[in-house]
């Protein structure tokens, strides 16, 4: 039989939840921000075309960018002088690389207990 809860406890922890939730994506929002505006000069600073090595940074930086972009900076998230398609083929890798790192874990569950002692 389960314990009886007072009917504002689901309520309250459903609210903690969403709450650290929202400061964690603020704080991250934050962090990611900083650090794209650290490492943007020195990525798109060459005056040389850029190919697949600067492709795939540009790539994997991209999705930091957003924070800049919401709030009003014009940052750089493409180089116009590129070698073309194998700049192109590096940044959908970065993107993508980028993408399985930081969005990857939050679809990752630990299997249950009973399924391990199966196997």
């Amino acid at each position: 039989m389960e314990p009886l809860q007072a009917p504002g406890g689901q309520w309250r922890r459903r609210a903690s939840f969403f709450a650290r939730k929202a400061i964690l994506l603020a704080l991250s929002t934050v962090l990611f921000g900083y650090v794209y505006s650290k490492l943007s000069p020195m990525a798109y600073a060459g005056s040389h075309p850029a190919g697949f090595g600067l492709g795939f940074l540009h790539g994997a930086l991209m999705p930091l960018s957003l924070p800049s972009l919401v709030v009003g900076q014009n940052v750089s998230i493409y180089d116009d002088n590129n070698l073309g398609r194998l700049y192109k083929i590096g940044y959908i890798c970065g993107v993508n690389v980028c993408g399985i790192l930081f969005l990857g874990p939050l679809f990752w569950r630990p299997r249950p207990a009973n399924l391990e002692k199966r196997n």
